[in-house]
């Protein structure tokens, strides 16, 4: 299946900005989501995976919320990257090395994985480090 990149731009706004498609989805008018929620994993979550699998632990880390608009996503030609540098907690203790993130809908527990990617390079983490995604980060739906 392939979906024209057109509809595939208009798919990826609906998601991140809250842009509605006309004459086919609109953003839930009663309680739409404000805000996506951006996590860091130590391998790919995948497919059937939530935002916990494969989740990444050190101290102190903490899901990353991101709001759902213009303001905090960019899309252009298929592709979706943060408007501002995604900043994890500061690590104080633990450690692991971020492969992979995703974005979700919640700000804990399992929630909905819409989207992940690899990050490149990978980031180590753990007691003083900051991990950051910058606004390179990128998701494209092709």
């Amino acid at each position: 299946m392939s979906a024209g990149n057109t509809f595939e731009n208009d798919l990826l706004k609906l998601i991140f900005n809250a842009t509605a498609i006309a004459n086919i989805a609109d953003n839930a008018a009663s309680s739409p989501l404000t805000n996506l929620y951006v996590s860091l994993h130590t391998s790919d979550p995948g497919e059937t995976g939530n935002q916990t699998t494969n989740e990444i632990g050190y101290t102190s880390y903490a899901r990353e919320a991101v709001a759902r608009t213009t303001g905090g996503w960019t899309v252009t030609n298929n592709s979706v990257s943060p408007v501002a540098d995604i900043e994890f907690p500061e690590g104080t203790g633990g450690s692991g090395t971020a492969s992979h993130f995703a974005v979700g809908t919640a700000s804990s527990s399992t929630g909905k994985l819409l989207v992940s990617g690899t990050v490149t390079p990978n980031i180590v983490c753990g007691a003083g480090i900051t991990p950051v995604l910058t606004t390179a980060t990128a998701i494209t739906v092709d």
